[in-house]
């Protein structure tokens, strides 16, 4: 007799992403030369985690009560306020308008927005490049997921194929939840220039008439890009207020290197009070009926690191010289790749780059024989090169290539 419910019989028992990287940790330790370019973790040119001192230590200085308390159901509000001053910097017009809680990572902030924001059944829309746990999250929640061709024949952003898709969500189910995962897209590192944001923004307040559209921007990997301002494209956004719903997911995992501490927040911007009051209830609702509330002691940490200005000066100083180790690998690819013709998209910044070709399975598996792991995806292989060595970078191209 089966006692799982039929839905859930047939899951996967691994995550390809950490398998392959539990495959390739197993044979580096075994003494073998092996490149493993799976895991989406900045790490040292020797091998080890990069992690910002600075965090490190603070977290050791956490008072116990702040560890082993309970947090406010939403986050506490100095937190929240923290997280709405360092996602607005310079975009006071969107802060007037905003809310948010707590979330464990980004990811449950994905998992908030898939809730809230459609009906069981309905099919959110993102590039057709995405982050492999976004069909997993639907999954999970009994949402569907579509995509549009992320690119057109100009390298760029294809709004043409969005805005299609747009029609044609709203016609079948009347409602649309975008994701796109910009700046540093996981897993093409493409960012947008202002005026693709623009032509998106167009079009979204252009349908916006034929039902409720709500636009998420997963930022996870905003400060890891080459703009001098991380932030300029939210001057594009300002449009959407009182015509689109628009929600951030904010995520500390990367810009403070401690992924398993687990601390993010949902950000949402609605310009009517009585409307963001409901916003801020549904959401802190949800957040009691799955993981109740978030880690204190992180919450604590993360407010002090974002608030007390020779702290922020400190760990924003480290995080620029990983910065700089990623930058350094991201000019490497480039220099090697392109005179070798390998087919990726605008590459200047970001954890991860995919290179298309249209046997992928293959291509990785060609790839594990000479020691060097990537992911492979439809139509394309994705390269995380933040856990590659910058020495390795020519092997990795060479593997490409082959």
């Amino acid at each position: 007799m089966r006692h799982l419910i039929p839905a859930r019989q047939s899951r996967p028992d691994k995550d390809v992403i950490f398998a392959l990287n539990a495959e390739a940790t197993r044979r580096k330790q075994a003494g073998e030369q092996v490149v493993n370019a799976t895991i989406g973790s900045l790490m040292n040119d020797d091998g080890s985690l990069a992690v910002l001192d600075s965090v490190a230590s603070l977290l050791k200085q956490v008072p116990r009560d702040e560890w082993a308390a309970y947090a406010p159901i939403p986050g506490t509000p100095g937190y929240l306020e923290a997280v709405l001053a360092d996602t607005f910097v310079g975009h006071e017009a969107l802060k007037k308008t905003a809310t948010a809680v707590a979330t464990p990572g980004g990811t449950g902030a994905l998992r908030h927005a898939l809730m809230n924001y459609l009906e069981a059944g309905q099919k959110m829309l993102t590039p057709s490049f995405f982050w492999g746990p976004y069909q997993t999250l639907c999954d999970e929640h009994e949402r569907g997921l579509e995509t549009f061709p992320m690119f057109g024949a100009d390298g760029l952003l294809d709004v043409a194929a969005l805005d299609a898709k747009l029609d044609a969500q709203l016609k079948a189910q009347g409602r649309v939840l975008l994701f796109l995962n910009d700046p540093c897209n996981n897993p093409t590192g493409y960012s947008m220039r202002a005026s693709e944001w623009k032509a998106v923004v167009e079009r979204l307040v252009a349908r916006s008439g034929q039902g409720p559209i709500t636009l998420l921007v997963d930022m996870a990997y905003f400060l890891y890009g080459t703009a001098k301002d991380p932030r300029a494209f939210m001057a594009e956004l300002t449009p959407l207020l009182g015509k689109v719903g628009l929600l951030f997911a904010w995520s500390g995992s990367k810009s403070f290197t401690h992924y398993g501490l687990r601390i993010g927040a949902l950000i949402a911007c609605e310009a009517d009070d009585k409307e963001r009051g409901a916003i801020q209830a549904a959401l802190a609702y949800a957040c009691r009926g799955t993981w109740s509330n978030c880690v204190r002691g992180g919450m604590w940490a993360v407010t002090k690191l974002l608030t007390d200005s020779a702290l922020k000066a400190r760990c924003d100083a480290e995080r620029e010289q990983l910065k700089a180790l990623l930058t350094a690998r991201v000019d490497a690819f480039n220099a090697l790749a392109r005179p070798k013709q390998l087919d990726y998209p605008r590459y200047e910044g970001g954890f991860f780059v995919t290179v298309f070709t249209p046997d992928a399975e293959a291509r990785a598996a060609k790839m594990k024989e000479r020691g060097v792991y990537v992911v492979p995806q439809k139509g394309a292989v994705r390269v995380a090169l933040c856990s590659v060595a910058q020495a390795d970078v020519a092997k990795l191209v060479d593997a490409l290539v082959a």
